[in-house]
């Protein structure tokens, strides 16, 4: 059985990802061409090096310093998903936090882990003064799926920041 719970700092560390395999072999990505969202073969490897997990706890322990969210689904005590929200809201219109990542281990995807992250996300931003959530969604077909089946759409205002560092990123947003 799947448990969830808040992690707190001291944990997040590169034991905590031991079991976690983030890989995911990418065909299909949508890219938006001429304001049109074009389907396309792409193929490549997502996966990350030690490097990208040093970067990751670093940006998860910086999100509980922040009085952000991180929230973690287990399985026999090994991490199989998270999800990380950061506290400041941000907009022209102050409405948007940051859900700054959400992903599940290889091994346990379609099992309704992301859902569960996502709605744990929302509706701690939620809590937290937010009006909308804000996804810098992932290229492949499969992910903007997944965001497009929980309600998202086609983020009203774009961060320049995630755009500009994401350029193929689809700029999503999720109204609480």
């Amino acid at each position: 059985m799947i448990k969830y719970r808040t992690l707190q700092e001291q944990e997040i560390d590169r034991s905590l990802f031991r079991d976690f395999i983030r890989h995911q072999d990418v065909d299909l990505c949508l890219r938006r061409e001429n304001g049109i969202w074009v389907k396309r073969s792409d193929p490549f490897i997502d996966d990350w090096s030690e490097k990208d997990y040093q970067v990751l706890i670093d940006c998860l322990r910086n999100t509980l310093n922040t009085d952000g969210f991180v929230y973690g689904a287990f399985l026999n005590g090994v991490l199989k998903g998270f999800v990380s929200v950061e506290s400041k809201v941000f907009g022209e219109k102050n409405k948007y936090m940051d859900l700054s990542s959400l992903h599940v281990s290889e091994d346990a995807r379609r099992n309704g882990i992301g859902r569960s992250l996502f709605i744990a996300a929302a509706d701690w931003a939620m809590k937290h003064g937010a009006e909308k959530l804000y996804i810098s969604a992932h290229s492949a077909v499969e992910t903007q799926a997944f965001y497009m089946s929980m309600g998202c759409l086609d983020a009203a205002e774009y961060n320049k920041e995630h755009a500009e560092s994401e350029p193929y990123d689809r700029q999503m947003e999720y109204i609480l």
